[in-house]
């Protein structure tokens, strides 16, 4: 394989191109569970303090 194999290896601990994208999907998953969690909260709070 000669000298021209290193040339496309990555660095160690470089981010391949699918865990990159596989990071970005896990991110907009988990803001968009943390919005769900904060809309759950209020619904809580909101029929807890309707039901007192």
């Amino acid at each position: 394989m000669g000298e021209a194999s290193w040339a496309f290896e990555q660095p160690e601990g470089a981010v391949t191109e699918d865990e990159r994208a596989e990071l970005q999907r896990l991110r907009r998953e988990n803001k968009r569970l943390q919005m769900e969690r904060e809309i759950l909260k209020k619904a809580t709070a909101f029929f807890a303090k309707e039901n007192s």
